[in-house]
């Protein structure tokens, strides 16, 4: 079934994708798109404040075990993100899954077979892959 909703949306992506069908367009849309996810984080922070960043170095005790290690890092977000942007925040995310389900199709790979393989890697090495 889930396997279905990946092929149905990249489908979906392959009908829609009308002008910008060179993998060079798409590239460059990908990442543009990434751009805009990242500048509307910012802007959740900078222009509306429902979120703070407090970002800095990452206090990690010498002898810190790696099951223990995960409770020592902190995601530096303060806050949570207000109905408005987090709507933003969906959209811009949105726009971004279109472009890498669009680069898929291109290179004729399976976001599903992607997802699963990812998810067998964490399986295998679980807290040895220290993404």
């Amino acid at each position: 079934m889930k396997d279905m909703l990946f092929q149905s949306y990249q489908h979906k992506v392959d009908e829609q994708l009308v002008r910008n069908r060179s993998i060079l367009d798409i590239i460059t849309k990908y990442q543009d798109a990434a751009a805009k996810v990242n500048r509307a984080v910012v802007k959740a922070a900078t222009s509306c404040g429902c979120i703070e960043i407090n970002a800095k170095k990452q206090e990690i005790p010498e002898n810190v075990s790696l099951d223990d290690l995960a409770g020592f890092m902190d995601s530096h977000v303060r806050g949570s993100l207000c109905p408005n942007c987090r709507s933003i925040i969906e959209d811009e995310m949105g726009d971004q899954l279109f472009y890498l389900a669009s680069l898929a199709n291109t290179l004729d790979l399976s976001l599903y077979d992607i997802i699963l393989q990812e998810e067998k890697k964490m399986d295998t090495l679980g807290k040895y892959q220290l993404r």
